[in-house]
């Protein structure tokens, strides 16, 4: 009984933190084990998963760790970080029968992990019983060493992308090239060396291999993190350094987790043939000790570089092979007069750069109405359009919602879809181009229901907008919100039915994008489509926010397509990064589609967590750009920021406004500003005295209040709304503005915004043909481009 003790402790302790966590977390995001409330869908293969798979994966595991590891406290706290991470990759197989995704997706409990492996352990360690320490041979370990760095590159899956990893970090996927596999499985046998040596000596086997090589995953993602404070900006007035440590040693300790074994089975066959030879050579030295030579002690050293560098000879060409650009769709595939993804660029057609700015109207979007007489939106007409092309906006971000656009299954409402035609037509009439978003905050607009109880952590909540009730499937889940409208039980769960076509909801909504695209598919003024607002994670990122996201993505575009629409999709992270300030975002090579935007919302130091929590930024204002490009580029697409705002104080407010146009000027960005009116009725907005918005309302009166010039006025700052060729630079303060550009062939397509009453004064180089009109707030200014390079300025 005695040898069960400690695997019996550990396994205790491991269920009854289990069940605790579940009772404690009201939303079941927070626990290894959640459990939100509602019906459980025994129908539902994958609703079953983290109680039929995690839970056994992890107890077995952990009986396992502390049989064989329970000795020590880091190395029983290993083996338990191990349990939790391969019990999170077999439940995500489980749901999606993806084995690369699920042992990426792996990586995603480590902070759950390492507090519940120290308890574990902790408690293993004090009430297993008297330890005796044992030191154990180390064995072979040179070729789990090597097994460890040469696999990396061949099995990179999702490992090793985001916004976490700049260019110079060495990582070990192909396509970073020959340097950087090269240094990376350097760096990762190196790691293996001193952790497998450390590890084996105290844990036996197969089982100590395998911990040593998850020590090293951990070890390596350090190494990368220490580069990257240095070649990332480093700590630039926020904590994305530690964060991205945390992404480094996450994807680290996944694949280490999920690959170890191949490493480890490495080691057990060199065990196996190395107590043959020992053999031998006993019964050679009876016969002959004279032929017996030492194996040279640099040999294994030389055959980890020869490894390392062979990985990275053989891998990278096959991988740059494979990833060149044979998209299915590309720029010139597009008809004449519509806008164009075109490599990182928003073009044309024409040899022109575009850039897309303007704001956000919400004025169609199907609110919950907190109060019956304040109306929860403001009505829409031809003369916010015109309000909005005085300010030079060039595009607005229409939010339509789901539940007005098809409040019946299978059938479109007729009277919402003529609001959308007007809205398009007035835009269009006023020189604005409309992107149409499906709009959602929260899932739908169905409130806290009566009666219902809220856990303790949580509280009744207002509705917001997005899906109509016959999408929304709840499972009984409590509609209570958790720090926020967009972390709740039960709009988690409703979540969760959409990312795996749950009685075919999302399948009802990619035929609705069908039937969408295909009323606007002969309109060029319709720039594109933004497929989702800010979509959920449900129960279960990043197999919702990568993976199933990408999967719905890939969908929606092939109806779009079929329904002979080519305008750009703009495709969102999930509300992760609107919350943190960067996301894993959908798989790569989610679709084959080329003319798609990346359009995540840059929120840095506004709505995100840290903010709301009172800690240092975990994303500058300034850096979030870098990281969103850095994700688009990942793509290979343009990027465009679909939302961003600030509130609070003037004066902070107004700061903030002014660090956000010069850097997005400087990365020679697009977006649209969050909002163009807000109702005082606006859930999002509360019931106060004055509404949110450039353009407020006055909740007393109903009418518009005083509109926010001095936000206004850096929104209408000079830009060019297309430039020829490639754009190179950009700088704006008012009308005052410098910009400079290059291009190949002659062409007339210059057109910038120069706001104000007073006739700008333009100094232009290499450019003929030189035209300025006034317009309503403002002047444009045209200019033909003669080849080569640029430039205009103005102040």
């Amino acid at each position: 009984m005695r040898r069960f003790r400690r695997p019996i402790i550990a396994v205790a302790t491991a269920s009854v933190l289990v069940l605790i966590q579940a009772i404690l977390d009201p939303t079941g995001l927070l626990a290894l084990v959640g459990w939100p409330g509602g019906t459980l869908q025994w129908q539902l293969g994958w609703s079953l998963a983290p109680y039929l798979v995690f839970l056994p994966v992890l107890l077995g595991v952990v009986w396992w760790a502390a049989a064989r590891a329970g000795e020590r406290f880091w190395t029983m706290f290993a083996g338990v970080v191990l349990a939790v991470l391969l019990a999170q990759a077999a439940a995500c197989f489980a749901m999606t029968t993806d084995a690369a995704l699920s042992a990426w997706a792996a990586g995603y409990v480590t902070a759950k992990a390492l507090p519940a492996a120290s308890i574990i352990a902790a408690v293993t360690r004090w009430a297993g019983g008297r330890s005796t320490r044992p030191v154990f041979d180390r064995g072979a370990v040179w070729p789990a060493v090597v097994a460890f760095g040469v696999i990396a590159p061949l099995a990179a899956g999702s490992w090793w992308t985001g916004a976490a990893y700049a260019d110079l970090i060495p990582s070990a996927r192909p396509e970073r090239g020959f340097l950087s596999v090269a240094v990376a499985v350097v760096l990762m046998i190196a790691s293996a060396w001193v952790c497998v040596r450390w590890m084996r000596r105290r844990v036996p086997g197969f089982l100590g291999t395998w911990l040593g090589i998850l020590a090293a995953g951990a070890l390596f993602g350090l190494l990368q993190s220490a580069i990257g404070v240095v070649v990332d900006d480093g700590f630039r007035g926020d904590l994305w350094p530690l964060m991205a440590a945390y992404v480094h040693v996450a994807d680290g300790l996944s694949f280490a987790a999920c690959l170890g074994w191949v490493a480890a089975l490495a080691a057990l066959v060199a065990d196996r043939l190395r107590e043959r030879r020992a053999v031998a050579r006993t019964t050679d030295a009876d016969t002959d000790a004279d032929t017996i030579e030492p194996a040279p002690a640099r040999r294994p050293v030389a055959v980890a570089v020869v490894a390392a560098v062979a990985a990275a000879l053989v891998v990278t060409p096959v991988a740059v092979a494979a990833g060149a650009d044979d998209a299915a769709a590309d720029a010139a595939s597009v008809p004449a007069g519509f806008l164009r993804a075109d490599g990182d660029r928003i073009t044309d057609g024409e040899g022109h750069d575009v850039l897309l700015r303007g704001a956000n109207v919400n004025q169609l979007v199907d609110f919950y109405q907190p109060q019956d007489d304040v109306p929860a939106t403001r009505p829409l007409t031809e003369a916010d359009f015109e309000g909005m092309a005085s300010y030079g906006f060039n595009a607005v971000r229409l939010g339509i919602s789901w539940s007005a656009l098809e409040p019946e299954d299978g059938e479109l409402d007729a009277a919402y879809l003529a609001k959308i035609d007007d809205a398009v037509a007035w835009a269009e009439a006023n020189g604005i181009r409309t992107l149409i978003d499906l709009h959602q905050d929260g899932w739908s607009n169905a409130p806290t229901a009566p009666r219902t109880e809220c856990r303790p952590g949580t509280d009744p909540m207002w509705g917001y907008d997005g899906a109509p009730g016959w999408a929304t499937i709840f499972d009984g889940t409590p509609r209570c919100a958790f720090t926020g409208r967009d972390i709740s039980p039960a709009g988690d769960r409703a979540f969760e039915h959409f990312w795996f076509d749950t009685e075919g909801v999302q399948t009802a909504l990619v035929r609705t994008w069908g039937e969408l695209a295909a009323r606007y598919a002969d309109e060029p003024a319709v720039a594109g489509f933004d497929l989702m607002n800010e979509p959920g994670f449900g129960q279960t990122a990043p197999v919702t926010t990568s993976l199933l996201l990408g999967r719905y993505y890939d969908r929606a575009i092939d109806a779009i397509r079929e329904a002979g629409a080519p305008q750009i999709v703009f495709v969102e992270p999930s509300i992760l990064w609107s919350g943190l300030g960067f996301d894993s975002g959908p798989s790569l090579g989610f679709t084959d589609d080329a003319n798609i935007v990346f359009s995540p919302h840059l929120y840095a130091e506004s709505i995100t967590m840290d903010r709301s929590l009172g800690i240092p930024s975990i994303v500058s204002m300034e850096r979030q750009f870098d990281l969103a490009r850095r994700v688009a580029d990942e793509y290979g697409i343009p990027l465009w920021s679909g939302e961003y705002g600030y509130w609070g104080e003037p004066e902070d407010v107004n700061a903030r406004m002014q660090r956000y146009a010069d850097a997005e000027d400087a990365h020679l960005l697009g977006s649209a500003y969050w909002v163009w009116k807000q109702a005082c009725g606006d859930p999002q907005n509360g019931i106060g005295p004055i509404g949110l918005a450039l353009v407020p309302q006055d909740c007393a009166t109903g009418e518009d209040a005083a509109g926010n010039e001095v936000l206004l006025g850096e929104l209408s700052r000079a830009y060019p709304r297309a430039a020829p060729g490639a754009l190179g630079s950009l700088e704006a303060d008012g009308a005052r503005f410098a910009l400079a550009g290059a291009v190949d062939e002659p062409t007339c397509g210059l057109d910038v915004w120069i706001p104000g009453a007073a006739e700008p004064d333009v100094q232009t180089e290499g450019l003929t043909k030189v035209r300025l009109e006034a317009q309503d707030g403002g002047w444009t200014m045209t200019a033909c481009a003669q080849g080569g390079d640029y430039s205009a300025s103005a102040g």
